[in-house]
């Protein structure tokens, strides 16, 4: 099926003219076609000649994905299949690059415009130092990373984000780029309808794409978003205004939040644990126990560890490590997140791993001119390397905080 869906316009996102928006679908087409036209071939590929060669070579079988890599990295067609995915990565940055850079004076303005006229907090510290695993290098290849600014008050790093993750995800993600929010949201709904949160807090939340369903089922919770980017958080607190959501903001790092203890019932990430590093990863576990009320939940939704893969498919998915700029893409999955969030303070029999279906599945069975044919083919989709989901939902850790033992008398 040819993905139909288009990014939902708001106040805040760059408006591209007939030559940019050219280049756009050229690069999400290219980020299609890759998907669907040289990714298959890959299997083929390591089944017939690579795995083959790797046994005569080395007097054995490939046992794991770093055995797999080593005998696909010299083979033509992977070498051509990486490239174009590199290549199709890089150009539709570049494609939004250009809306951005032309419009960047009126979009500020109109950022400017837009938070102004909410009540939502927008917190940004003068004295923040953003990690150096977020600045180091340009996270999946998105020039200036999170958190360059090329003027005072910048939101550009953020307005490349909104457009260019819909091209990234080729629109699978929904309208709003929210499919993972939304998707933990009806998650909720489903498994726990009786779930009232009065605060909620996301956890590197970018430019809020998965912050604002959390708002609209909880219309009465206190919603924060927060991330060590400003430029994201600022275009973030002016894209909920122009989508006429009251959600606060602020530049803050997951690792070592401001907020009191207990101050929330529900804190949530979404693809946010492979974009830190191995000291950070627990020190996050730890403050989501920390500001979480007895009772409350910590959800993070991200992919699968790689114990639940076969050694392909995680060979598939850990190109991102090597050719995506996400170097603890990999070495996240490796953790046993289960002991993590023991460690933090969770009850190990309160930890689970589960499965959220997307939300786009269920837009797209709604939407007018969709057919029921077209939104199983979305739900039955395989996704693979370059993209979020392994399949139709989204993993997420879920644990739970303990309830606080009464005293006794």
């Amino acid at each position: 099926m040819l993905n139909t869906f288009q990014q939902s316009p708001h106040a805040a996102l760059p408006k591209a003219n007939a030559d940019e928006a050219s280049r756009q679908e050229f690069a999400k087409s290219f980020k299609g076609f890759i998907q669907s036209g040289l990714l298959p071939g890959l299997g083929p590929v390591y089944q017939t000649r690579v795995s083959q060669s790797f046994e005569k070579q080395h007097g054995r079988a490939p046992v794991d994905r770093r055995d797999i890599r080593t005998g696909m990295v010299g083979d033509l067609y992977f070498q051509h299949y990486a490239a174009a995915n590199r290549i199709a990565q890089e150009l539709l940055w570049e494609s939004v690059n250009g809306s951005v850079d032309r419009q960047l004076p009126e979009l500020l303005e109109k950022a400017k415009e837009l938070s102004a006229s909410t009540p939502a907090k927008l917190q940004i510290p003068e004295d923040f130092v953003p990690p150096r695993y977020v600045t180091a290098l340009d996270i999946h290849c998105m020039p200036g990373g999170y958190c360059s600014e090329v003027c005072a008050q910048d939101i550009s790093v953020g307005a490349l984000y909104d457009r260019g993750v819909y091209l990234y995800a080729m629109g699978y993600t929904g309208p709003d780029n929210d499919d993972m929010g939304r998707s933990v949201v009806n998650y909720l709904k489903r498994n726990r309808p009786d779930f009232k949160p009065r605060r909620i807090l996301d956890m590197g939340c970018t430019v809020g794409h998965s912050t604002l369903p959390y708002k609209e089922l909880f219309p009465e919770a206190e919603v924060w978003g927060i991330d060590v980017g400003a430029p994201v958080v600022r275009y973030a607190h002016a894209r909920a205004a122009a989508m006429g959501q009251e959600v606060n903001f602020a530049q803050m790092s997951a690792e070592q939040t401001t907020f009191p203890d207990g101050h929330f019932d529900l804190v949530v990430s979404h693809i946010l644990l492979h974009e830190t590093s191995g000291k950070a990863m627990p020190k996050i576990f730890e403050e989501a126990h920390r500001v979480l009320a007895p009772g409350g939940l910590m959800i993070h939704a991200d992919l699968p560890p790689f114990d639940l893969m076969d050694p392909f498919t995680q060979f598939i998915l850990d190109n991102e490590t090597w050719y995506n700029n996400e170097p603890f893409w990999g070495a996240m999955r490796d953790m046993d997140q289960i002991a993590l969030a023991e460690k933090a303070g969770f009850d190990r029999a309160d930890v689970r791993f589960d499965t959220a279906p997307m939300a786009v599945m269920e837009f797209a069975a709604a939407a007018e001119g969709y057919s029921q044919e077209a939104s199983e083919h979305v739900a039955e989709r395989d996704f693979t390397a370059g993209e979020f989901a392994p399949g139709g939902g989204w993993e997420v850790l879920i644990a739970r905080k303990p309830e606080e033992k009464a005293l006794a008398a």
